[in-house]
């Protein structure tokens, strides 16, 4: 039985990697992967108590992953949508092609640090659409966009769904995945940028020096209170992190709470007299932006995760791990090397997931058994920091290779080819320098 369901979980594999083959949805390939994986492992191993409750804890853990995606979701959106991220284009303003491509850069990485790296791929794409009108420069800022929001995603613990997933299993800490991987992410993002500043010369014309503003909402809505949303919003998601280390609490309790908060605060915004003549489906606050949600991702997320959990209880997924480990002598620079050039083909979701099925965190010293190096695999050990940086930044190299990488393709028109010619290896020399820092580093 353990066999069919590793056949299942390949085959469904293939299939969401060539999504855009099939035309068939990831995310009702993945649900039914959940489905026919856990169906098979209770036929083969009996749905016995015991195999229930692991069923329910893995069921646990997953919708912790969720509520936190689909409550930052949320946050985002509502920001977003009351053009809390308005401010993001006047700092952009420059003379220079070679200025406006590191301003990008900079507010990108960081940006993505905070939000999700799709959602920081979407804001700044759009907003470059409305700075730059040479297609040539546009093509190559857009895809320093992808590495940026990627490379911002991957130090931050709420920055990208892998670090986040690894976060909420307590693989990684706040501040230890921010400490060992800041610098090697800052590099990943600093080197494809000098390499395109000789490629971006001259000055930006006029049109695109000045610009043209743009509402992000059909309701006109004062500067004051797009501050006031934006600091609710985005500071909410800062003070996340600090909410788990002060309660102890999951990671999606903090996030409920300042969907709580943003929530009353816009209600109270949208009850002014100046909103009273607005039909209230037509105002931009939580309640009318619900349906706006891509609640295909969430549920995708929801059978990959499931699937991967069904795999690891059979025990495959530990012999895996233990056969790298054979192969590379235990090499955690190898191993990941490995998983951020694969995340550049498959979904670094189900990637990380699989790694997390692997191994254990080691929560003592054992020097006779590699799974049991605290140094290694123990709670900000050398394995989980590498993985969070290689999942976040590999899936660069290739445009298909992350979420940010797939909407700024479909944003722009931008063909896989052009990328793979054009920017594939300056990503690729990125995330072997960041991964360089981290050794000289470590």
């Amino acid at each position: 039985m353990t066999t069919a369901i590793i056949c299942i979980f390949i085959a469904g594999y293939i299939m969401v990697a060539m999504e855009n083959v099939t035309r068939i949805n990831r995310t009702a390939v993945a649900l039914m992967m959940a489905v026919l994986c856990w169906t098979l492992f209770y036929i083969g191993f009996g749905a016995s108590p015991e195999n229930i409750s692991t069923f329910t804890r893995t069921l646990g853990e997953t919708s912790e992953i969720l509520f936190f995606l689909l409550g930052a979701m949320v946050i985002v959106e509502v920001v977003d949508t009351n053009g809390g991220f308005s401010f993001v284009r006047e700092k952009l303003v420059s003379k220079t092609k070679v200025a406006l491509l590191w301003k990008l850069t900079l507010i990108t990485f960081f940006l993505s640090s905070v939000l999700d790296n799709m959602t920081t791929a979407i804001v700044m794409t759009m907003v470059t659409d409305k700075l730059v009108n040479d297609r040539r420069d546009k093509l190559f800022y857009v895809s320093m966009i992808i590495v940026a929001a990627n490379s911002g995603g991957a130090f931050s613990p709420i920055g990208d769904v892998t670090t986040i997933m690894l976060w909420v299993k307590g693989n990684i800490s706040t501040f230890g995945v921010m400490k060992a991987l800041f610098l090697p992410a800052l590099v990943s993002v600093i080197v494809p940028a000098v390499i395109l500043s000789f490629f971006l010369r001259g000055k930006l014309g006029r049109n695109e020096l000045n610009g043209n503003a743009h509402s992000l909402t059909e309701v006109e809505i004062s500067s004051g209170e797009r501050v006031a949303v934006f600091c609710v919003g985005v500071g909410g998601l800062l003070l996340v992190p600090v909410f788990r280390f002060v309660t102890d609490l999951p990671p999606f309790m903090g996030i409920l709470l300042i969907l709580a908060v943003l929530w009353t605060v816009t209600e109270f915004i949208f009850k002014q007299k100046k909103y009273q003549d607005i039909p209230p489906g037509h105002l931009p606050d939580v309640s009318a932006l619900l349906h706006k949600i891509d609640l295909s991702t969430i549920l995708f997320f929801l059978g990959i995760l499931t699937t991967v959990a069904a795999v690891s209880e059979t025990g495959a997924l530990k012999a895996l791990g233990t056969t790298l480990d054979a192969t590379f002598d235990s090499n955690p620079y190898i191993i990941t090397g490995i998983i951020g050039i694969l995340s550049a083909i498959i979904d670094n979701v189900p990637l990380v997931a699989s790694c997390m099925g692997m191994y254990d965190v080691a929560m003592v010293p054992d020097t006779m058994t590699a799974a049991g190096n605290l140094a290694i695999y123990g709670i900000d050990g050398t394995f989980w920091q590498l993985l969070a940086y290689s999942a976040g930044t590999g899936g660069s190299m290739l445009i298909i290779g992350s979420a940010a990488g797939v909407v700024v393709m479909g944003l722009q028109n931008i063909s896989f080819g052009w990328y793979l010619k054009h920017f594939s290896w300056i990503a690729l020399l990125g995330f072997l320098a960041g991964m360089a820092t981290f050794a000289i580093l470590s």
